[in-house]
């Protein structure tokens, strides 16, 4: 039996992750990680729960990555640190998966391998076969996984473009020369199955860029993802064409750039880069930044510069911001932030909305229809996207003629089940999302994210008070102080009279009571819940500190 264990990125956007199995011998495909939700204060990213994988470590015969998407490998430092299994890869994935390791001190314990799309992979009774596709980073790979029942094509993150090098076109031959050979299922990318025709493409956006560059009056700053080696070679010819000179400026888009130069998969005119501390010295006409921050990240350099903090570069009058790459949802806000402060130093932005600066690395629905024609999948399985994404794809493969008894609309955790009768439902896996915070990995769960939402929405307020234990008398406080919940300066009768409250209790409750400590900061809890409520309309966190002494 051949079984498929979706443990990410069938119901989100991220977390992309899945197991495959036959006999003794698992693989995994991906492990990606996503950004925190607006409901989720404090948390620096959120990874699939790995514990169906760790369970069965000693089946695991390696892990096999598409391509260098924080979604598709951002998660790997934490599966690696329990298990030390195979890590197959393009260059330029494994390049930034190296990177990534060496941040976590992971790097020398990594057994990590490189593939290309000559190689044929062996694990165990799984034979893969890595097909290029375009996407929006370079070494982006389809898989042919080829089983005893029949090979499965799993599509990775894709669309056909046929504009472009060679080496950046999906290999749409090959695909049909799987089709034709015969496919046992299709899984395939749902993320833009909402979008109808086809992509737009890259050339578009390279002759946007170069008149945008062309007729810019003073300096030209272009934000975009660090991986997207292909739009930096877009900004890099744009910037000879107009006679600029380009500097790099972020740690992320140094590295990577760096890594994509060396890979042969960027160019630079010799003496067109020139370094940040040489910006003063070049005319505003003639230079060109490259930079990141285009999600409206805090600490990129893009926020730095549009807040005014940013070391080096300061927006002025004449500037011109290209936010070249999606607004991602949830960062709208950031990104609306980002926008309207470069506007009130004077620079001209230029974004998404308002320009063809920035092509999607995803299929659109005749994209998704052409690989589903190319491939003549017996079955079909809708992938990385949001239920509306997958239901949406699941339809579009009906209705080019796979039998709907064939397609299967499955999310995180559903197992799929093949065997020579076809594929099936099978059983439910324990799957989920951890909570990453800091060095902590797990430790924050829905109790905790509550808590945090009700401290950022009404504060919190911290009684402290000290009782003689002989006497039962008040010997200290009670003291009362509010962080985010009024300000004390303007409202601090509603503090003064909260006291009375807590005194008030203190008598209710006298020396001579069972369990007088905790009963009192039950009673005060739930007397200050109230008089908040009433007085301010407000239910701040309150923590008494009650004492014996």
């Amino acid at each position: 039996m051949l079984k498929i264990v979706p443990m990410g990125g069938l119901g989100e956007i991220g977390l992309n992750m899945m197991g495959f199995e036959y006999g003794d011998t698992l693989f995994v495909v991906d492990a990606g990680l996503m950004f925190p939700e607006a409901d989720m204060p404090g948390v620096d990213c959120v990874i699939p729960d790995m514990s169906y994988v760790k369970a069965n470590r000693h089946r695991l015969a390696g892990l096999v990555l598409t391509h260098a998407h924080e979604d598709h490998i951002g998660a790997l430092p934490y599966l690696l640190r329990d298990l030390n299994t195979p890590v197959f890869g393009t260059p330029f994935t494994l390049a930034m998966v190296e990177t990534k390791l060496e941040a976590h001190g992971l790097l020398r314990q990594a057994s990590l391998h490189r593939v290309t799309t000559d190689s044929q992979l062996r694990l165990g009774p799984f034979t893969i076969e890595f097909i290029p596709v375009a996407h929006s980073v370079v070494d982006g790979v389809a898989l042919a996984i080829h089983t005893p029942l029949g090979t499965v094509i799993h599509t990775g993150d894709f669309k056909i473009s046929q504009t472009g090098p060679a080496s950046l076109r999906t290999d749409v031959n090959r695909l049909a020369r799987y089709g034709a050979e015969g496919v046992l299922a299709l899984l395939s990318d749902s993320t833009n199955v909402e979008n109808e025709g086809y992509t737009i493409s890259d050339e578009e956006v390279g002759r946007t860029l170069t008149r945008i560059v062309r007729h810019a009056p003073g300096r030209v700053i272009v934000a975009l993802f660090a991986s997207s080696i292909s739009r930096i070679q877009q900004v890099v010819q744009a910037a000879e064409a107009g006679g600029r000179r380009v500097i790099f400026n972020g740690r992320s888009i140094e590295t990577s750039v760096r890594i994509a130069r060396n890979l042969g998969h960027l160019t630079l005119p010799e003496g067109l880069e020139a370094a940040i501390e040489d910006l003063d010295e070049i005319p505003d006409g003639e230079a060109l930044i490259v930079t990141t921050g285009s999600q409206g990240e805090p600490m990129a350099a893009l926020a730095r510069m549009a807040a005014g903090t940013h070391k080096q570069i300061q927006i002025r009058p004449g500037d011109t911001v290209v936010l070249s790459s999606k607004f991602i949802p949830g960062n709208e806000r950031a990104i609306g932030r980002i926008i309207n402060n470069l506007y009130r130093r004077g620079a001209e932005v230029i974004y998404e909305k308002i320009s063809a600066i920035h092509v999607s690395g995803h299929a659109f629905r005749e994209e998704l229809k052409l690989m589903i024609n190319l491939t003549r999948p017996r079955h079909f399985i809708p992938i990385h996207g949001e239920y509306r994404h997958l239901l949406l794809h699941a339809r579009l493969a009906r209705e080019v003629g796979v039998e709907p008894e064939r397609v299967l609309l499955v999310e995180n955790g559903q197992c799929i089940e093949f065997d020579e009768s076809g594929g099936r439902l099978g059983d439910v896996v324990p799957t989920g999302r951890v909570l990453v915070d800091g060095k902590g990995i797990g430790d924050v769960g829905r109790i905790v994210l509550k808590e945090r939402r009700l401290l950022s929405e009404d504060g919190l307020v911290v009684v402290t008070m000290a009782l003689d234990q002989d006497t039962g008398i008040i010997v200290f406080g009670p003291d009362i102080v509010s962080r985010g919940f009024v300000f004390e300066n303007a409202t601090g009768h509603i503090l003064d009279d909260a006291v009375c409250v807590v005194l008030e209790v203190v008598e209710e409750i006298g020396a001579a009571a069972p369990d007088r400590t905790e009963r009192l900061r039950t009673e005060v809890q739930s007397a200050l819940r109230k008089y908040f409520e009433y007085t301010i309309r407000r239910r701040p966190v309150i923590l008494p500190f009650i004492m014996e002494i």
